[in-house]
């Protein structure tokens, strides 16, 4: 009788054994908000660093011209066609579209507002992720492990000239975006596995 019993004792503490080691290897880490934030983070850090590409209207045109950064050289006929050249101060803090330093400022009419030009910082930055939204479980192809979690993506204006701040901050631009970032769980880590 008392071997029946030691045999039942040793056979539940293997199985109760069994089962923390099954549990323990199905188990994953949890991934918090925060630490979802350092990784997005981290895996923008990872890339190059960028200038921001600004679209600049007719408001933008005159707030460039205020500071400096293009001359207009040639007002054509009809009053509202005209060339602008970039001056030193402009070519240390935007690249134009085309690559050279001449603006061809061609409005269909004196009162189109959704004429603009491109240009780009010279001040190049890394994206931003912030306000990262809950994470949920996901599926994707190939992972066994997946979660995903809305957040908004935005450009660093640090280093930017105030005068190309606000021209960034004017109508047409867009400084942020919603994004989708999918994790995947890697050798007992949490990773990105891509941002839609």
């Amino acid at each position: 009788m008392k071997t029946l019993l030691k045999l039942k004792a040793l056979g539940a503490v293997v199985l109760m054994g069994a089962g923390f080691l099954v549990t323990g290897c199905n188990s994953t880490p949890e991934l918090t908000q925060a630490d979802a934030l350092k990784l997005v983070q981290a895996d923008y850090d990872k890339a190059a660093p960028a200038g921001i590409t600004i679209f600049v209207d007719d408001l933008g045109m005159r707030q460039g011209a205020t500071a400096k950064y293009w001359d207009r050289t040639t007002i054509y006929p009809n009053k509202y066609w005209a060339d602008f050249k970039l001056t030193d101060a402009g070519k240390k803090v935007v690249k134009l579209e085309n690559g050279g330093d001449k603006i061809e400022w061609r409005p269909a009419s004196a009162d189109d507002k959704s004429y603009h030009i491109k240009v780009t910082t010279i001040q190049a930055n890394h994206l931003r992720a912030h306000d990262l939204g809950n994470i949920e479980d996901s599926v994707i192809p190939g992972v066994d492990h997946a979660k995903s979690a809305k957040f908004t993506e935005g450009v660093d204006l640090t280093g930017v000239p105030d005068p190309l701040q606000q021209i960034a901050h004017n109508p047409g631009n867009r400084l942020s975006t919603k994004r989708t970032a999918e994790f995947a769980l890697a050798n007992g880590a949490w990773t990105v596995h891509g941002v839609q």
